[in-house]
């Protein structure tokens, strides 16, 4: 099938940052467009909706702006400004075609840094330098620069000749805004002792702690190993300092989460027990602490638990318990609020009924995906939970990733 060349009206954005124009065929989302423009794009010819990439911009709408080629940032080519107002307009549209629900979306709440924000990222090793493992082409893209990531990272990154972290075929690091400390994962197959050279080369850039992952399907699900130093660092989200390690799920922007977690408190009120389902570390579930008697984190990764009980043994909260469990299955009694924040998929079925059928009368939902979000938000307002507030934050300056804070009521 050939690409077509096609001159195109982009009249929106859509999910994933795709510029929406219509032709005699229907519907295309055109990558790298903004609304407004009259773009040249290559268009792939296919069933369904057609893809295309931007390849020349006719008519240049004024929140363009000239940004950096990076696989990840699909909405660089935009003004911070205009970012937010996508964002927002995202969480607008899913409410109400997915939801179904008639109701305002607060502005999106800005990162604090629009650049060198990830505390995290993870590349290919390649005889070229240290590369993208997210590409659309075929061939890696080799990073000089990567200006997404916090400087503490970048620092390490210039030190680095890829040859000496032999046989490693990816890199993670992980810093710390708090410390300035950044510590690294080396991917690879083998035993530790094969990767002495890699670690000491490494901690010689600037790092202060190398493990080692085995390569899996799942990210870091096949075991991880320390070869020197430390394998976590303390990291502040918010009002509560967190372990963070180069393995461990954390979200990759504290700054701007710890404005979504003091958010979530305060929309949790006060009360005697609130649970923070799928809980993790309990980074927000610690936000709550203050203002209930008790709180219980739950959630299935015992790596997770593990941090969190950590931290709070280290912070002195006596209130919280993590527990380990299934959202779908939890069966606290005597909750006033429940707090969730699921993975991308949202709310299972299970998990929907069980708040339904618990004596929560409040839910905080936080969600990294507007479309499962506003499923389940359809589907709590029809067993008659009133949705309030709906505020969209930006963990992700540059890319068309948004979360939402929100809160329903009984």
């Amino acid at each position: 099938m050939s690409d077509a060349l096609l001159t195109l009206e982009i009249e929106k954005l859509v999910a994933g940052g795709l510029g929406l124009a219509r032709d005699e065929s229907g519907v295309v989302l055109v990558r790298g467009a903004l609304p407004g423009e009259q773009v040249t794009a290559r268009v792939r010819a296919g069933k369904g909706v057609r893809q295309g990439q931007t390849v020349e911009v006719l008519r240049r709408s004024p929140a363009r702006v000239d940004g950096p080629e990076l696989p990840t940032a699909d909405l660089a080519h935009a003004t911070y400004e205009a970012q937010l107002d996508f964002k927002r307009a995202f969480v607008q549209e899913a409410l109400s075609r997915i939801a179904k629900v008639q109701h305002g979306v607060a502005a999106t709440v800005p990162s604090p840094e629009a650049w060198g924000y990830r505390n995290t990222a993870q590349y290919l090793v390649t005889p070229g330098g240290l590369a993208y493992r997210e590409r659309r082409g075929s061939e890696p893209l080799v990073v000089q620069n990567d200006p997404l990531v916090m400087p503490q990272i970048q620092a390490v990154m210039d030190r680095i000749d890829p040859t000496l972290l032999d046989p490693a075929t990816e890199v993670a690091f992980r810093a710390s805004r708090l410390t300035g400390e950044v510590v690294a994962a080396l991917i690879g197959p083998g035993e530790t002792r094969q990767y002495l050279r890699a670690s000491d080369h490494l901690m010689e850039a600037g790092v202060v702690g190398v493990s080692l992952a085995q390569p899996a399907g799942k990210r870091f699900s096949a075991g991880v190993r320390l070869i020197a130093g430390e394998s976590e660092i303390r990291e502040q989200f918010g009002q509560v300092q967190v372990s963070v390690s180069a393995t461990g799920f954390a979200q990759v922007n504290p700054q701007a989460a710890g404005l979504a977690y003091e958010r979530a408190a305060e929309l949790a009120g006060k009360g005697e027990h609130a649970v923070d389902l799928y809980g993790g570390a309990g980074a927000i579930g610690r936000h709550l602490a203050p203002n209930f008697r008790r709180v219980t984190v739950l959630d299935a990764a015992p790596e997770a638990l593990a941090r969190g009980r950590q931290d709070v043994a280290v912070s002195g909260e006596s209130n919280v318990t993590f527990r380990s469990g299934d959202a779908a299955r939890f069966s606290e009694l005597g909750t006033d609020v429940i707090v969730v924040d699921p993975p991308r998929a949202g709310l299972e079925e299970g998990a929907r009924e069980h708040i339904n059928s618990s004596t929560a009368d409040r839910l905080v939902y936080v969600s990294c995906d507007p479309a499962t979000w506003a499923r389940d938000v359809g589907d709590l307002v029809r067993r008659g939970w009133k949705l309030a507030e709906v505020i969209p934050h930006d963990f992700y300056p540059q890319t068309s990733h948004v979360e939402i804070v929100s809160v329903l009521n009984r």
